[in-house]
């Protein structure tokens, strides 16, 4: 049952990443590399100052990326059902993460640790493809994340994200969003009120 779920959520997901002939290579990944664990709300992937030892799909839940600053969380990203992550420096070179990592609900994970997954990138194409093309587009998408911090007022920010992520204006809580957007819950309240 495990691996039938793995094949048809995070296969697909990997497949749609990679060329028609390094598919068979998938196959490969089915022979128990992912394994499968479960955080309940408000449990850690990884805390900051510790060392992340998953790079994990993210089968059911939200996991909130954040990190303090004068005591205060700020959400640096919101890891979503269907997607990879990770902390991802603390999880390749072991050192301690900048950053925590906590599900916002139950979620349920197929993780990597570390060997199998530098094992997969150097022997399985497909998953090599699939982390290849995986960073690229976190690339693109963090370049577009900062320059819109710069450049849109926090009503355009909101707009954005209710034509790009309308669900998840329904599924994550208000404070998290709006410290995703840099802008206090306050003036996110009258946002999304006046912004529809």
């Amino acid at each position: 049952m495990k691996s039938r779920k793995l094949e048809t959520n995070l296969f697909n997901y990997i497949q749609r990443m990679v060329e028609d002939d390094s598919l068979r290579d998938l196959a490969l990944l089915s022979s128990g590399a992912f394994k499968q664990i479960e955080l309940k709300k408000n449990d850690f992937l990884v805390r900051e100052n510790e060392v992340c030892r998953y790079f994990c799909f993210i089968e059911s839940g939200i996991l909130q990326h954040s990190i303090l600053i004068n005591d205060e969380e700020k959400t640096t990203f919101l890891a979503l059902k269907n997607t990879v992550t990770s902390s991802l420096n603390s999880f390749l070179f072991e050192k301690p993460s900048r950053k925590s990592i906590k599900a916002l609900f139950d979620c349920k994970l197929w993780v990597l640790d570390q060997s199998t997954f530098k094992d997969l990138v150097k022997t399985n194409e497909a998953f090599h493809q699939f982390y290849y093309t995986l960073i690229e587009k976190q690339i693109c998408l963090i370049d577009d994340y900062r320059i819109d911090l710069l450049t849109l007022t926090p009503e355009e920010r909101y707009s954005k994200l209710l034509a790009t992520e309308p669900h998840l204006i329904q599924e994550v809580p208000l404070h998290y969003l709006a410290s995703f957007l840099g802008i206090s819950t306050r003036h996110m309240s009258r946002i999304r009120k006046n912004v529809k």
